[in-house]
């Protein structure tokens, strides 16, 4: 069993059921943020699935200079902050640098290491030590336990309120390929663990200048991600992918979402009776 983090009334690991992170890519708007932030929420409520909205205020690694970053961290930050004021829905975003943890800090409840980033040891103990939540995305290029070592480097920091999250792994040239014994095997060093089922089907830089995707595999791989028995899963959602300034074609429809969540509820109902009757 994982250890019990808690995010607000929200929690994740331990004997708990499943926990959803879900938003679009990158913030486009305050008034597309709110639209996201509060129909997922609904589709959460009726799923009686716990809920945490993510949406990046800069995404600092975009394959090509030109791509869309997103609004910067002092808007970013003010829509993230009413998103969380006005939904009561706890938010996370990416943080790229040190400098930005104590604005940060400051309105996110989780702040997510980026997988590029994951083993920036100045940085990693840095954003331990402003107390909050840290999620971590295993980077491509790691094997499943080494993600111990990053584990570690936080726990030294004076903070036990981490979350792994799986994205894949780099197989050839501008692919993924998700390893569900990786799930597994990083329960076993004691935290939640969460799938990114949109990430893991990115093709990084597959379209020359930025990357490509496939979002028919999603459902597919939540579902096994959720059989293994992953403590949360983490979504791109948007109103219109193909439309999206960012990651479309590894996001899905938010249209599609309630059906998917329905789904792998119900396989997480059966997962989480085994937990407890074990």
């Amino acid at each position: 069993m994982t250890k019990e983090i808690k995010i607000g009334n929200i929690k994740i690991g331990g004997n708990n059921t499943i926990t959803l992170i879900a938003g679009p890519c990158v913030i486009e708007s305050e008034r597309h943020a709110m639209r996201h932030a509060e129909a997922i929420k609904k589709i959460c409520g009726k799923q009686e699935i716990s809920f945490i909205y993510k949406s990046s205020y800069d995404k600092a690694n975009r394959s090509n200079v030109k791509s869309y970053r997103g609004p910067g961290i002092e808007k970013g930050l003010k829509i993230l902050a009413k998103v969380k004021k006005e939904t009561g829905v706890p938010v996370l975003s990416d943080v790229h640098c040190r400098a930005e943890l104590s604005e940060a800090s400051g309105v996110l409840d989780i702040i997510q290491i980026p997988a590029f980033l994951c083993r920036q040891t100045d940085f990693i103990v840095e954003a331990a030590k402003t107390k909050k939540v840290i999620n971590v995305k295993k980077g491509q290029f790691l094997a499943p336990w080494d993600i111990k070592n990053i584990v570690e480097k936080i726990e030294v920091s004076g903070n036990k309120n981490i979350i792994i999250t799986e994205r894949g792994t780099m197989f050839g040239y501008n692919n993924l390929v998700s390893d569900f014994r990786s799930l597994d095997i990083m329960r076993e060093f004691g935290y939640p663990v969460v799938y990114d089922a949109t990430h893991s089907v990115q093709l990084p830089g597959g379209r020359g200048s930025s990357s490509g995707g496939d979002r028919k595999f999603v459902a597919s791989l939540s579902r096994a991600a959720v059989a293994v028995g992953c403590d949360g899963l983490f979504l791109e959602v948007h109103e219109n992918p193909d439309k999206a300034p960012c990651d479309g074609p590894n996001m899905i429809d938010l249209k599609t979402l309630e059906k998917l969540l329905s789904e792998v509820k119900d396989i997480n109902r059966v997962i989480f009776q085994t937990r407890i009757a074990i």
